[in-house]
């Protein structure tokens, strides 16, 4: 395990942070970033307790963590944003995730944490709406963009358009130990194959997302899970490979809608 972070971008003001090699034991390879904007801060989808402590650390050699300005919720499973209890405990940072999930998030907070900061858990959030919606962060905007369904009813995506990263959320994860810039695409669809058939809830979604990401045009897609795209051609391959994929429902028969 290392706490020390990949850097994806560093002006000198702006920088973004991607840690790797955090999680341990059980849990699945997950990456935690972070964007730094002059003197404001956001968190990319945390996790829950596997990550709390090593992460919090991980963030104390670059921010003051109780001056975390947002967390950012791609969506509301255990390993995005579990831990959201421990952030509002600690920080006084704000939550940024879909409005169909703001109104759930509040059962991971206890509600002595509303006393300890003054606020609700709702008042701490931004339910951000099905169109999306601009984030500012220091003197940049970022960009929270709609990708429902891909996985979640009520997904996010965030596109940083100083260092022209998309942070897809579970859109292009790959099972593998390391997040090593994808060098072989063809070689690489093994390792994302089955997660997408069953994760992506159809065609249809993969292939509007494609087709809104093709005139966003970023430099880098880097999932939360495995390995990112990088550069114009390899995202591109990844582009055409997810518009074609046949995948949740377009591959749900009868059969798998059996009484056991």
């Amino acid at each position: 395990m290392s706490s020390t972070p990949r850097v994806l971008f560093d002006n000198g003001v702006h920088k973004v942070l991607c840690f790797d090699q955090l999680v341990t034991g059980d849990g699945v390879q997950s990456n935690q970033f972070l964007i730094i904007d002059h003197d404001q801060h956001a968190l990319l989808d945390p996790g829950g307790d596997l990550t709390y402590m090593p992460l919090s650390l991980a963030l104390s050699r670059h921010i003051v963590v109780r001056d975390l300005t947002y967390v950012f919720a791609s969506h509301q499973d255990p390993d995005i944003i579990a831990s959201l209890d421990k952030w509002f405990l600690h920080t006084g940072c704000k939550v940024v995730c879909s409005k169909l999930w703001a109104r759930f998030l509040p059962h991971l907070s206890a509600a002595f944490l509303a006393k300890a900061s003054g606020m609700s858990t709702t008042e701490r959030m931004i339910a951000v709406p099905d169109r999306g919606q601009n984030i500012p962060l220091g003197q940049c905007v970022i960009k929270a963009l709609p990708a429902h369904f891909l996985h979640s009813v009520g997904n996010l995506q965030f596109y940083d358009p100083v260092s022209g990263i998309l942070f897809s959320g579970d859109m292009g994860a790959s099972l593998v130990d390391d997040a090593e810039p994808v060098s072989d695409f063809t070689a690489h669809i093994p390792t994302m194959e089955s997660f997408h058939r069953r994760y992506m809830a159809g065609n249809k979604a993969c292939r509007l997302w494609a087709n809104m990401i093709l005139r966003l045009q970023p430099q880098m897609i880097v999932p939360q899970h495995g390995r990112p795209f990088i550069g114009a051609a390899m995202i591109r391959e990844f582009l055409d490979w997810i518009s074609q994929l046949e995948c949740g429902m377009d591959l749900m028969e009868q059969d798998d809608y059996q009484i056991p």
